[in-house]
């Protein structure tokens, strides 16, 4: 796969990825407006039980379909590749069946092992989306492996939209009954979604069936693999992958009850420990997710596209493959992080006015994750390059390392009251922080793949630094005269200009760059205009 193709791909799920997260934000930014911290708290104890179970269920079998339909289809097997698909499929179906059928039967233990019995009704909305989100992901891994990017994209879009109507929907007719049935209201947005999700993609199959079939009995009489052979290959790929994306979510559950428990402790009640867990996950976190947006999709497309290249044994495309997935990364997270830790007040605010106190409080939690936004992304990519590469264990044994400094810091840090759940912040920092070195080493050591230091660093950190020097003067001049709103966002807007701008003088992104991406060609011919396009 060349690094275009691979390009265009990430760029069709990144574009899906934004509108997404606009959505998202427009969910759950509103949504902390209406039901509060305290709403927001009963919201997010049930989120990392359903986001492990959905973990289980889909992280891993997806992305082994795809590596496993891309390998059939490099070598011009497409019945074959359509045979991973349909026997996928089945095992996805029965995993969701088993994964909704433990939260539906354990929900009431579940709420009283973590220490919030007012998540219970939160607990049960999860259980539709369990269901149909791992048959939505058969259909995903599926195109995906087949370098076609739109299916899961649309599908992603639908899913939101979906989520954002019904939830934002159910959370105001619900109000009246209290934040712990508004917040379940909410929850079962993500089932409204899931739903619609699933239609569309399987709409979508269907009517591409045809051409599907005729493609794959070209090759019908190749001799394949029985479905026990091709079960046992998915989850060689999907067990490690499962495990390492498990992680997380178990380790976000444990700060569920660590963080609630040494608040406690600390002379906080369980109503003051459950709002500050809120402000930490249910705000700082909604905006640390927003960015990931383009490294998931990179990350998703680096699996097919380095499987491709490894299969052919193009040693010089898998560098080059991950050289420019490196550098995109950065270019992407470098900025986010920092625009973030800069201005991480006056945004709180501009998308908190109806809870104010909440939004600063949760300010020193969002400067400090921002931090490790940067790892994060870095980790997303690290991992996909690893799995595209043959190699799933080692990102879960990097990740499980980096988890044992999250416990240790977030039940040390957490214990302290005038730290609290800025403790379990730190603590996902540095796990972030640890992963990705790891993860870095491993990929050199495998793939020997050089990184320019002057142009994947020093350029974006210069161009970082012009562009937070500018936004800190524009927001101190204006805001006296503008207010926090208008001034936050103009502040944003040019600071991004200035990033642009720098990196462009600078070389730290050059013609090759914008050649190798989407309608590259258009843009090359503007910034030649210009005058401010570098070769």
């Amino acid at each position: 796969m060349s690094n275009k193709s691979f390009l265009k791909g990430a760029a069709i799920l990144g574009i899906a990825g934004i509108i997404v997260k606009i959505l998202g934000a427009f969910f759950r930014i509103p949504l902390g407006n209406i039901i509060g911290d305290t709403g927001l708290g009963y919201y997010q104890a049930s989120y990392p039980i359903y986001v492990l179970l959905l973990t289980i269920s889909t992280a891993g079998i997806p992305t082994a379909i795809s590596k496993l339909v891309a390998e059939r289809r490099a070598i011009g097997d497409r019945y074959g590749a359509h045979r991973v698909f349909k026997v996928s499929f089945v095992l996805l179906f029965v995993t969701g069946i088993i994964t909704s059928s433990i939260i539906f039967f354990g929900a009431r233990t579940i709420v009283e092992l973590i220490k919030n019995p007012n998540a219970y009704y939160s607990m049960l909305a999860v259980v539709p989306a369990l269901l149909f989100v791992p048959v939505m992901a058969a259909y995903r891994g599926y195109f995906q492996g087949m370098q076609d990017m739109t299916p899961t994209a649309i599908s992603q879009v639908i899913e939101q939209f979906g989520r954002v109507i019904v939830g934002l929907g159910l959370a105001v007719f619900l109000l009246d009954r209290g934040p712990e049935i508004a917040s379940a209201g909410a929850v079962f947005g993500a089932a409204a979604g899931a739903i619609t999700g699933t239609l569309i993609i399987v709409y979508i199959y269907y009517r591409r069936r045809n051409q599907i079939m005729l493609e794959i009995q070209s090759n019908a009489h190749i001799q394949q693999e029985s479905s026990g052979a091709i079960i046992s290959k998915l989850l060689r790929i999907a067990i490690p992958i499962t495990i390492g994306a498990a992680i997380m979510p178990v380790m976000n559950m444990i700060d569920v009850a660590i963080v609630m428990r040494r608040l406690q402790d600390v002379g906080f009640t369980y109503e003051e420990a459950n709002s500050l867990y809120g402000q930490l996950t249910g705000m700082a976190l909604t905006l640390i997710n927003l960015p990931q947006v383009l490294t998931v999709a990179l990350a998703m497309s680096l699996v097919p596209a380095i499987s491709d290249a490894s299969q052919r044994r193009d040693h010089k495309g898998i560098q080059n493959v991950i050289q420019t997935g490196t550098r995109a990364t950065l270019l992407i997270g470098l900025p986010a992080a920092v625009g973030l830790v800069t201005l991480s007040k006056p945004i709180m605010m501009l998308l908190y006015p109806m809870q104010v106190e909440s939004a600063l409080n949760a300010a020193g939690p969002l400067a400090i994750l921002s931090i490790g936004l940067v790892f994060l992304t870095l980790v997303q990519t690290f991992t996909g390059i690893l799995q595209g590469l043959g190699k799933p264990s080692i990102p879960v044994m990097n990740l499980a390392i980096g988890s044992i400094f999250k416990i240790i810091l977030t039940y040390t840090l957490t214990g302290i009251y005038a730290i609290n759940v800025k403790g379990a912040a730190i603590g996902t920092v540095v796990t972030y922080g640890v992963t990705a070195l790891l993860n870095f080493l491993a990929v050199r050591r495998i793939t020997h793949t050089s990184f320019n230091v002057v142009q994947f660093i020093v350029k974006p950190l210069i161009a970082v630094g012009a562009m937070s020097v500018s936004v800190l003067v524009v927001y101190n001049q204006l805001v006296p005269i503008l207010g926090n709103r208008l001034t936050t966002v103009l502040a944003i807007s040019i600071g991004a200009l200035i990033y642009g701008l720098m990196l462009l003088t600078t070389g730290g992104i050059t013609e090759e760059d914008f050649q190798v991406m989407p309608g590259g060609k258009k843009i090359v011919k503007v910034l030649r205009i210009l005058g401010l396009i570098r070769k």
